[in-house]
């Protein structure tokens, strides 16, 4: 039979109490400290001598004890095959709602169970479920040693509303972890990017990653704190000529993006290419991210690429050139050999044919040995082949 106590707590201490850990809910840097807060207040208006927080694992099938206060026993450690454990913890959790359970009512339950009772029998003990979302993830329990009437159903009631508020601050408290551990984990993504990265609000710097520091050549992140990105550029005409830019195109899709030419803290320019974002659409330069990247040695790698091509085409057409007119110039090399110079022509331009003949027979080497491309300008303002000087 229940045993009843008379009950005589002090209403306004006990809304005292709840308002205590409602604020401590809020205001707690961990769940240890909020334990510690909640048995605390719960102290002021019953024993709390023996008390403990238990949390269900249900994927391991365990529970932990992560705030134990006990007269007779230790701090248990992880139990585990919990759903086989007869406990009243286990009781609570099947089912989720607060229970009583008496002296006789324990050894009881025990005997139903064929299993011995863990710890010391209390004269009394009581349970509240933690809930979120429907799901029971542990208990609130109070239990007395020493008298069967310490406590009583008013007591549970509390316990069980006190249970609510740790069941939200638990879900409160893992949302915060979560969210925590996704920044520290974007944080080493952006601090890790070979990209210069920036947050601006109303153009200053409000924040910028290490390769902003490494890419302008400046020695920490507390130097663009604060400054107008107009300390970046090459110019003030090229800080509004990019300003015009970056408006016009925001206005479009509130992104944008640009090759820039940007200074670096020893004044020295570079070529970048900016991406823009905004977050605010009535007020596009309010706030924004922008990514920088060097492209200097990309123009430098498609230049290459660039003459690369040139001199492929170049060398192509010399070899064609020089297979093409090597043939006939050889007959005309040879006729000349063979030729006993008649009254319309001299030995002297004989001779001279041979030269000439044996100059473009130089040319068509040259023309098989380019290795490089170079140009010369050509009368009329042109660009030709700079044979001498573009090959070995």
């Amino acid at each position: 039979m229940e045993k009843r106590p008379v009950e005589t707590r002090d209403d306004a201490k006990t809304l005292e109490v709840l308002f205590e850990i409602s604020e401590a809910v809020t205001h707690t840097l961990n769940l240890d400290e909020l334990y510690k807060v909640i048995h605390r207040s719960l102290g002021k208006i019953f024993n709390v001598d023996n008390f403990y927080i238990a949390l269900h694992h249900e994927e391991k099938d365990s529970i932990t004890f992560p705030y134990h206060v006990d007269e007779n026993d230790e701090n248990p450690s992880e139990i585990f095959n919990f759903s086989k454990t007869a406990s009243l913890t286990g009781k609570v959790i099947q089912s989720q709602k607060p229970l009583i359970f008496f002296e006789e009512d324990i050894i009881g339950f025990a005997r139903q169970q064929n299993q011995d009772v863990i710890g010391t029998i209390s004269k009394i003990w009581l349970g509240a479920p933690l809930i979120i979302k429907n799901r029971v993830i542990g208990v609130i329990a109070i239990q007395n040693f020493h008298s069967a009437t310490a406590h009583g159903p008013r007591d549970l009631d509390l316990l069980n509303t006190i249970s609510q508020h740790i069941g939200l601050a638990i879900e409160r408290k893992e949302s915060e972890k979560k969210f925590l551990t996704r920044q520290q984990l974007l944080e080493t993504i952006i601090e890790s990017s070979s990209v210069g990265i920036c947050l601006l609000e109303n153009r200053l710097f409000k924040w910028v990653n290490t390769e902003m520091v490494r890419l302008f050549g400046y020695d920490s992140k507390a130097a663009f704190t604060g400054q107008n990105i107009r300390m970046i550029y090459a110019s003030k005409q090229a800080y509004k000529d990019a300003d015009a830019i970056v408006q016009k195109n925001l206005n479009l899709d509130a992104k944008t993006d640009a090759d820039l030419e940007l200074k670096r803290r020893d004044g020295s320019l570079f070529k970048a290419h900016m991406i823009l974002t905004s977050f605010d659409r009535e007020n596009l330069l309010k706030s924004t991210i922008a990514t920088f990247t060097d492209i200097s040695l990309r123009d430098v790698t498609q230049q290459e690429k660039r003459e690369k091509e040139k001199l492929q085409g170049v060398l192509e057409m010399a070899r064609a050139i020089g297979h093409e007119i090597n043939q006939p110039l050889q007959a005309i090399i040879g006729y000349t050999d063979l030729f006993d110079p008649p009254g319309a022509i001299t030995a002297k331009e004989l001779e001279q044919l041979k030269f000439q003949a044996a100059r473009i027979g130089d040319i068509t080497k040259r023309l098989s040995k380019i290795t490089r491309y170079k140009t010369i300008t050509h009368p009329g303002n042109t660009k030709i082949v700079d044979i001498w000087e573009s090959s070995s």
